[in-house]
């Protein structure tokens, strides 16, 4: 299990890096490395006997971070010198006023101490929209395309130059400033995945104002209560989109939570309205005369100049809610300087960025990946962005690997559950394309169990393509755990090492940290630019949550082993966490084991309460395409959780599964499994943000096959 410690130096681990020290130099073919089981980024495919993937000796040469040396150097030089590692990253950006170089970071994070309190770059003012489109023009890349769209339909694109960008910000925020949103107010932002969602972010930003971007699949009252909670000047929306074939009416969804928001006594008077003329008329579109207003009668008229609101470091610039264990929504608030160094800088790394990239995330602007690494983190790189606002399997299975050799996109950055359903669907969707402009893939929103990692690796990116595994939250802003490609071997399914300026450290049930190989709860020791600040309205709870558990340290929330070798290898929520008779089992764990069984594409796994065992292991298991259900097959799945993990913690119950519960951007919605397990049917609450309602039923109906 390791070995307890008590307060750690601040410099680096020599025991975390260990593995990462004794490497400094790659190997240039497997037949070198001796007595470890290993492949070469482009030599050959990964299998299961594969431990370690090895990156090309010509990927490194090329790489930003080239060799574990040069890791390690920066690394330290982040932990030991933070205020000037990240100075230095900082003065590549536009300051209109510097920052006290003597107040570069300042914190608390002990609540025992005092209130906890986190700032970055205090006295230095800037603005993360001229930084992102201003900065880029004025460098000469003004005739650069910032991003290309592509709609739900094939055929259906456009194309924006960072000029244009800027003029199409710019009308927007003029028209802002006209119905008086200014700084430190609220907007709305429910849109789906059109140019019109970053511009609006971006337009929020250039005038201080703080954007609430949510995601346009939740329900009414989820955006009643995101408006009750902030109390936004205005909400922009459009009239409907199309997912696939399916129309979703997002005006008479935001009719209905503006009506519910103004029962709850926040009464929002102006609806901005783009007109999605792909998804519906004009005419078609139910209206409030006085208090909507369609974008393209009113925006395209103010001018394409518009002045900046130059913020402080620790302005706020955007509210984005999460899910609370309470049920109600948790405003996390990031603010303006050290966010906008750290999204950039994480991003340049992590997938090893360079001028001539087609960068492609397939996450929605709802989620903090579409602000981190869609919109803010790409442009202040200067990157080409690739926009989708359709789904991954219409008008089939192929519809990825058909926009990746459209655009000839380099980085493709997508999450383990849609890596999953292609596996499921098969190869043929993936092979009849080229996919020979990819040169990075990522993964994002979960661990990637060991078996997607190598189809990933192997089908998607030819097996020449190395797989930044990002382990990071919507509170921490940007990129905590994650492989730089180029820079050591990679293990299928570990986040690898911490970026810099992050000092991960794995604690027990008391606090006390874990050095060398361990198991337990994963912290944060120190802050770092891109934290969040606060939880909006109510910092007790922001206290309560994140630093009361762990007195002196951010408590993440989420499980993690640390092997021999100093990787880390993420468990999953430590509410995602089974306690069967004693033994910590992670969800993740038991679910990676059941799809490495050939015959299982998906699996998902809650616990119910068991009358001996105190919790027990309930695996809903998604099969691959033709294969039937069968007794014999149960077993056979279950005898697999017990050769990879052991006889503690073979499932249960294996529930068949057609599908699983997901949101639109793919996220199981575990919530209704365990209701599902623990027949409490009639307590499923609302399933109106899943991309299929109709596959709960499917699952009641097979809850007792």
């Amino acid at each position: 299990m390791g070995t307890a410690s008590g307060d750690q130096p601040a410099g680096a681990s020599s025991d975390k890096l260990r593995h990462v020290e004794s490497m400094s130099e790659l190997p240039s073919g497997a037949g070198r490395i001796s007595g470890i089981n290993a492949v070469v980024l482009g030599e050959s495919l990964a299998a299961e006997e594969h431990d370690l993937v090895y990156p090309s000796a010509e990927f490194s040469a090329d790489a930003l971070v080239p060799s574990p040396k040069q890791y390690q150097k920066m690394y330290e030089r982040s932990i030991n010198d933070p205020a000037g590692f990240w100075s230095e990253i900082a003065d590549a950006f536009y300051w209109k006023e510097k920052w006290n170089p003597s107040e570069v970071c300042s914190e608390n994070l002990d609540v025992t101490k005092g209130p906890v309190q986190i700032s970055w770059f205090k006295g230095g003012k800037t603005n993360i929209c001229y930084n992102a489109v201003d900065r880029n023009i004025e460098a000469g890349n003004g005739d650069k395309i910032a991003m290309y769209w592509e709609g739900n339909e094939p055929g259906q694109d456009g194309k924006l130059t960072y000029s244009e960008l800027l003029d199409r910000v710019c009308q927007l925020a003029n028209y802002l400033k006209s119905v008086g949103v200014g700084k430190g107010d609220a907007v709305i932002i429910y849109l789906p995945m059109l140019l019109e969602l970053p511009i609006a972010m971006l337009a929020c930003a250039r005038i201080g104002a703080v954007h609430s971007v949510v995601f346009a699949g939740f329900s009414a009252d989820s955006l009643a209560q995101r408006i009750v909670d902030c109390k936004p000047k205005l909400v922009i929306t459009c009239n409907a989109v199309k997912r696939g074939v399916k129309p979703i009416l997002l005006k008479d969804i935001v009719d209905a939570g503006l009506a519910e928001s103004e029962k709850q006594g926040v009464a929002v008077g102006l609806c901005l309205t783009y007109e999605n003329q792909s998804a519906m008329k004009r005419e078609d579109t139910k209206w409030q005369a006085g208090r909507d207003v369609w974008w393209q009668d009113v925006v395209t008229s103010f001018p394409t100049k518009c002045d900046v609101e130059w913020v402080d470091a620790e302005d706020p610039l955007f509210l984005l809610y999460t899910s609370g264990s309470t049920g109600k929504p948790k405003g996390v608030l990031h603010t303006t300087g050290g966010y906008m160094v750290y999204s950039a800088t994480t991003f340049k790394y992590a997938f090893d960025y360079k001028p001539s990239d087609i960068y492609w995330c397939t996450a929605d602007c709802g989620w903090i990946t579409g602000h981190s690494y869609v919109t803010y983190g790409p442009l202040l790189n200067g990157a080409t962005v690739l926009v989708f606002e359709g789904t991954p399997n219409y008008p089939d299975s192929g519809r990825c690997w058909d926009i990746v050799d459209k655009y000839k996109v380099t980085i493709f950055y997508t999450a383990p559950t849609l890596v999953r359903s292609l596996m499921r669907d098969g190869t043929e969707y993936v092979t009849r394309h080229s996919r020979k402009s990819l040169r990075v893939l990522g993964s994002v929103g979960e661990p990637i169990n060991p078996s997607a990692w190598r189809w990933f690796y192997n089908i998607v990116g030819d097996s020449r393509c190395p797989i930044s595994d990002t382990w990071w939250q919507t509170e921490t802003g940007g990129f905590m755990i994650t492989p730089l490609p180029g820079a050591w071997p990679q293990k299928p399914g570990s986040a690898t090492f911490p970026f810099f300026g992050v000092q991960p450290v794995i604690v027990d049930e008391k606090g006390k940290e874990i050095e060398g190989e361990c198991s337990g709860y994963l912290c944060i020791k120190k802050s770092w630019p891109g934290a969040f600040r606060t939880l909006y309205g109510d910092h007790d709870r922001y206290e309560t949550t994140y630093f009361k558990p762990f007195a002196g340290y951010y408590f993440t929330g989420d499980g993690c082993s640390r092997d021999k070798d100093g990787y880390h290898w993420l468990t999953g929520r430590v509410d995602d966490v089974i306690n069967v008779s004693g033994h910590r089992i992670g969800t993740a764990e038991v679910e990676s084991a059941l799809v490495s069984h050939p015959k299982c594409a998906e699996a998902a796994v809650v616990a119910v309460e068991h009358e001996v065992k105190g919790q027990g292991i309930y695996a809903f298991v998604t099969l691959v395409d033709g294969v039937p259900y069968s007794e014999e097959l149960r077993k056979s799945l279950i005898l697999t959780v017990r050769n990879q993990i052991g006889a503690f913690a073979a499932p249960d119950k294996i529930h068949w599964a057609p599908g699983l519960p997901k949101t639109r951007s793919g996220k199981i919605m575990r919530r209704i499994l365990r209701k599902i397990a623990s027949k409490q049917l009639d307590e499923l609450g609302d399933t109106s943000t899943l991309a299929d309602p109709g596959v709960v039923d499917q699952l009641i109906a097979l809850k007792d096959c």
